[in-house]
């Protein structure tokens, strides 16, 4: 409930999409024992060092597991 209720301050509807995109990432780690902040962090951090856009699918957080 408290995640709803956050997200009634995303501030449009683009906004909305994007937490639900987020928080969505976030519980799947969480479903997969992965620690979210590790995760996200190491995400952001191959995005920014030109991970390939055609490879976005092995960052996801179910890739991870396995």
């Amino acid at each position: 409930a408290l995640n709803r209720k956050n997200a009634l301050f995303a501030g449009s509807d683009e906004g909305g999409d994007n937490w639900a995109v987020i928080a969505t990432l976030i519980e799947n780690c969480k479903l997969s024992g992965i620690n979210p902040h590790i995760w996200l962090t190491d995400t952001l951090a191959r995005l920014a060092n030109g991970h390939p856009a055609n490879g976005i699918a092995e960052l996801m957080p179910w890739a991870a597991v396995g």
